[in-house]
């Protein structure tokens, strides 16, 4: 099976910052694609942020400038380093990936979310 774990969420002050990984391990062939999701209290699961295993990048236009999505392939690893962040930016954020597993079959995985709270 295929488990996505992320870490490095918490409390933070306006202005602060915080960096979120995902890793994505279990039978994996190969991720097309891992992304950064957030959802705030009364709000639909929004996309934040998303990288192909080519280095194609997207954002949200609230993070543009902000947020930057890594990657590190080789451990099958996602990044989401945040700055400047806003109480606006407080939500459960989720690791998503696109991939084909072992038993090549192409399915879209998720994260069990990760708290980040801006608050002063």
């Amino acid at each position: 099976q295929v488990q996505l774990v992320e870490s490095g969420g918490g409390l933070v002050q306006p202005g602060g910052s915080l960096r979120l990984s995902c890793a994505a391990s279990g039978s994996i062939r190969s991720i097309f694609t891992m992304a950064w999701y957030r959802q705030a209290p009364g709000k639909q699961r929004e996309l934040v942020a998303r990288m192909s295993s080519g280095g194609n990048t997207n954002y949200v236009d609230s993070v543009k400038g902000r947020f930057t999505i890594s990657r590190d392939n080789a451990k099958n690893t996602v990044f989401l380093q945040m700055n400047s962040l806003k109480p606006e930016d407080t939500a459960v954020y989720y690791c998503n990936a696109d991939l084909v597993n072992s038993d090549y079959q192409r399915r879209v995985y998720w994260g069990q979310g990760t708290q980040v709270t801006v608050s002063s």
